[in-house]
């Protein structure tokens, strides 16, 4: 059943990934009705675009690429996302695009970072708009990962300045990944930097029009499914993100459609225990994670 996106977001649908077990299975088997399927399910739960990732496939099966982003734009008009970190993936990907079929509207290019900027070559052969990684920066030409809220936000309006200077671009064709980090592994406060730096980004008058987006399934990685209170912890951690985010300019989820994203109330449980876990680092974090399933 899908639900309502009760905090209006723009979903990115991320089902069609080898990353998901059937969806591995219906890549493996050629299913292309399959994934058509998949392709309408997205986009009749709301999906704005469609994320597209056929896995390591790509890099020597040009042929089956192409046969599967004309496939599901026979199946589906929303315009789609092409997720692949490799330039010449990117380039058949966008030389197949229907952009007629998708009532005018760009195809999208995930993910680029400073360090992966060749990408941005392919903005010649055709207009696109891009997910841009602020998670790590370069500096003094090598790649460093950001940790603080400095560090993300001041990469973020680097790469916005450029894209809009040499490219012509405007910042609502520009959607800055901010990387959504997993709790369980997060003991240097990147959770808390990442919202920091929606807050600094949101608020920036030069920067406003800008997207920040992230995929939220991340946040949740290795934790059991329920919470010490019973309710869905995964779930609960999404949209505890999103109920702190949101509010501060954080508009765009790389996401399952059908998920029941909505604020949470102040006393709703994973949402106390992440703002407890916000405050923590070191091994004091690791303990606040265990509170999130442990009574």
């Amino acid at each position: 059943m899908t639900q309502p996106n009760r905090f209006n977001i723009t979903i990115i649908g991320e089902r069609i990934n080898p990353g998901f077990k059937s969806v591995k299975t219906l890549f493996e088997n050629e299913d292309i009705a399959g994934i058509q399927a998949l392709a309408v399910r997205q986009a009749e739960g709301g999906a704005a675009y469609l994320d597209v990732n056929i896995g390591p496939r790509a890099l020597n099966d040009a042929e089956f690429m192409a046969h599967v982003v004309r496939a599901i734009q026979q199946a589906v008009t929303v315009p789609l996302c092409f997720d692949f970190p490799s330039p010449q993936v990117q380039e058949i990907c966008l030389k197949t695009y229907d952009q007629e079929r998708a009532g005018g509207r760009l195809p999208m290019v995930n993910s680029i970072t400073e360090a992966r900027w060749e990408a941005m070559d392919l903005y010649r052969l055709r207009p696109f708009k891009v997910v841009v990684m602020a998670s790590e920066r370069m500096e003094d030409g090598v790649a460093r990962g950001n940790k603080t809220a400095d560090e993300i936000a001041g990469t973020a309006k680097r790469i916005a300045r450029r894209l809009v200077r040499e490219y012509g671009m405007t910042l609502d064709d520009i959607y800055i990944d901010m990387s959504v980090s997993a709790v369980i592994a997060d003991t240097e406060g990147l959770n808390r930097s990442t919202i920091e730096a929606i807050g600094r980004i949101g608020a920036d008058p030069e920067l406003k029009g800008l997207h920040m987006m992230g995929g939220l399934t991340n946040i949740g990685q290795q934790l059991p499914p329920k919470a010490a209170d019973g309710s869905d912890l995964k779930l609960g951690l999404e949209n505890a993100f999103l109920t702190l985010t949101v509010p501060l300019g954080f508009d765009t989820i790389l996401g399952t459609p059908w998920r029941d994203y909505h604020p949470l109330a102040e006393d709703n449980y994973v949402f106390a225990a992440y703002r407890h876990f916000l405050t923590q680092t070191g091994s004091n974090a690791l303990r606040a994670v265990r509170k999130f399933y442990r009574a």
